[in-house]
């Protein structure tokens, strides 16, 4: 089975590429081919082709932008978002293995695949839309003005003022130019994404309308609020033109002569008479309120910010914020972006920073991830805290809220301010930060206080106990001694080979049993006589219900069947080769041959679970490594080839 996925998240940096690599994992780990087109921040990355699409059992689109589709139809088609592509790439793999994916059609999609889109909410999806086209061109923006200050200013006493005869000076007006893009962008944007094409030129028309009140006698402009009322507006009226019965002479030349122009018509006129004057003073009666917030209400908002900032840490709470922000970048207010900048960065830092302080608090793959961690929050990559908080949401999101509101709030009394529309150390470097020195000092307490809280509210890690020692020298990994506490109880093995949680007891290399189910309890008894199951009985009924869910035959003469039960004491595998094969309604119709059972305690079943069957998938997929295995003569044979999976 091959199935190709395309992800795509409104900003483009983090959630795409991590819903790609989640989806890659899974598609190993259950044994599927998979190839992921990333649509990010820096354009289309291993790009899908027509050779792919035409091999393709099934496509996955997971995300948070207008993807367009139409190069998939006649195919199976999965349309989600991107936190699904992240939370559950298995289970959305596992869709097309039991048929429950809807063939796309051009004009008419499949009552599953609308099910699917009411889902979404496609206000949010078309303005998170624009927002991803629009914020490298404040980004852009910002950063020029801030180096042509920081490189070119003169210190005055009216502030930084740059030389009229600077090339910083010329370097600034590059900014500015950079700015005046953005509301036209983001209209423009929103209106492609609810009419496509055609809706360009009229949302950037639109848009240039709404920053420019000298349309309609306004010196402030309508702002990013018109924008966004320009970009639905302009959207709107080109999809009801679209629908439109024209003869068919004309039907060629409607995308690029008649709807342009009647669009745009339509969207100015209404902008210059109807919309314009009263949105441009309630956006500049907004903007001098923010400007003017002193002391509680200012906090007030500091603490809203920061709270919507780390609540979902890029979801559309955090997308909001973000955009609030960096609308009022444009209108020269960084005192409002410069909180948010700090925000940003304080969970993924402060997570990291709580695994390198409280170990005790983490599982081992959790402190590696928090290197990571750390690295994105110095880059203002929130997305960085989610595999914390997806494990324990209920003390790390309370944790990191907290923390970034108290970084807020201390950005916000220090007027700590942002040119940029991004967050993190790395904007206080390039020296896009106003007030850098209260920047760090906010954004380390806001750190140290959500990994006091972390600390506070987690509990220890309980490490799982490692085999206990058998009377048999084979019975142990290595050949050796097994290390064995005074007290008789196991101590925690870190997996880091497939030769780490199985022995020479728990391979066959001759299975004498002949159906699925006798192989089955064949393996089980070796795992039972190993002292690593409390209950055969339990255990097989875990096997079987997840065989009911989907055959664990991967095909190429493969069977990996797993279970996850209380009645596992440590994560172990045991291996067995049957020369004839066994059926086991694998995906290609191949008998089973080499059957790897996976016994996973329910405590430890995400990491070790991911984990093991990642090392096998990997590994199995080479056909010299699977021909040598069902050539051993023996079990010592065996275990030095398992040896390799690593």
């Amino acid at each position: 089975m091959k199935i190709l996925a395309v992800t795509a998240c409104p900003v483009g940096i983090a959630h795409t590429y991590m819903a790609a690599e989640n989806l890659q994992k899974a598609g190993k780990s259950l044994g599927i081919e998979i190839k992921v087109e990333t649509q990010g921040s820096i354009g289309v990355e291993n790009e899908l082709t027509e050779e792919d699409i035409l091999e393709a059992d099934g496509i996955i689109i997971a995300a948070d932008k207008e993807v367009s589709k139409d190069r998939f139809v006649g195919k199976k088609v999965i349309v989600t978002g991107v936190q699904e592509g992240i939370r559950k790439p298995e289970e959305l793999i596992n869709r097309f293995k039991n048929g429950d994916v809807p063939v796309y059609k051009a004009d008419l999609a499949t009552q599953s695949v609308k099910k699917e889109k009411r889902k979404e909410n496609p206000i949010y999806k078309h303005l998170m839309s624009g927002v991803s086209y629009m914020v490298p061109f404040i980004v852009v923006g910002g950063l020029l003005i801030a180096l042509a200050l920081t490189l070119g200013g003169v210190q005055t006493p009216g502030g930084i003022v740059i030389p009229e005869d600077s090339v910083w000076k010329q370097i600034e007006s590059l900014g500015g130019t950079a700015f005046m893009f953005m509301v036209p962008i983001l209209a423009g944007f929103i209106a492609v994404s609810i009419a496509d094409r055609p809706g360009l030129v009229p949302g950037m028309i639109g848009g240039y309308i709404a920053a420019n009140g000298s349309f309609y006698g306004s010196e402030a402009g309508a702002g990013f609020i018109g924008g966004i009322i320009a970009g639905f507006l302009a959207g709107y009226v080109v999809l009801a033109i679209k629908k439109l019965k024209v003869p068919k002479a004309i039907q060629p030349v409607m995308p690029i002569i008649f709807i342009p122009i009647i669009g745009s018509v339509v969207v100015g006129l209404a902008f210059i008479y109807v919309i314009g004057a009263p949105v441009a003073q309630i956006f500049e009666l907004l903007t001098s309120m923010l400007a003017g917030m002193q002391g509680t209400s200012s906090i007030i908002l500091a603490l809203i910010l920061g709270a919507m900032i780390s609540v979902d840490m890029g979801g559309p709470f955090n997308k909001v914020a973000f955009l609030f922000g960096s609308a009022m970048i444009a209108e020269g207010n960084y005192e409002i972006m410069g909180p948010i900048a700090v925000a940003i960065c304080i969970p993924p830092i402060g997570l990291g920073l709580a695994t390198f302080l409280f170990k005790r608090k983490f599982r081992p793959q959790e402190r590696e991830a928090g290197k990571a961690s750390f690295t994105m929050g110095f880059f203002g990559i929130t997305e960085g805290a989610i595999p914390f908080a997806a494990q324990d949401p209920l003390r790390v999101i309370p944790s990191i809220m907290v923390g970034s509101m108290v970084g807020s709030v201390i950005a916000m009394v220090a007027s700590v301010g942002d040119r940029v529309a991004h967050g993190g150390p790395i904007v206080a470097v390039l020296g896009a930060v106003d007030n850098v020195l209260m920047f760090f000092v906010a954004a380390i307490i806001g750190s140290v206080v959500t990994a006091l809280m972390v600390n506070f509210l987690k509990k220890d890690v309980n490490l799982e106990p490692a085999p206990i020692a058998s009377d048999s020298s084979k019975n142990n990994v290595a050949g050796g001694e097994e290390v064995v506490e005074p007290n008789g109880t196991d101590m925690k093995v870190e997996i880091k080979k497939l030769t780490d949680i199985t022995s020479y007891d728990l391979i066959e290399t001759d299975l004498t049993s002949s159906t699925r189910d006798d192989v089955i309890d064949e393996l089980i008894k070796k795992l039972d006589k190993t002292g690593v199951l409390t209950s055969e009985s339990d255990f097989k009924q875990a096997i079987l219900a997840r065989e009911a869910e989907s055959t664990t035959g991967l095909g190429m003469n493969i069977a990996i069947p797993h279970g996850k039960s209380k009645a596992v004491k440590r994560p172990t595998v045991a291996f067995g080769i049957k020369q004839e094969g066994v059926d086991w309604s694998s995906l290609d119709g191949t008998s089973a041959k080499l059957i790897f059972m996976l016994a996973i305690p329910e405590e430890s079943a995400g990491d070790d679970h991911l984990k093991i069957l990642q090392m096998l998938s990997r590994k199995l997929m080479d056909d010299t490594f699977r021909e040598q295995l069902l050539r051993v003569a023996n079990k010592e044979e065996a275990y030095e080839l398992l040896n390799q999976i690593v």
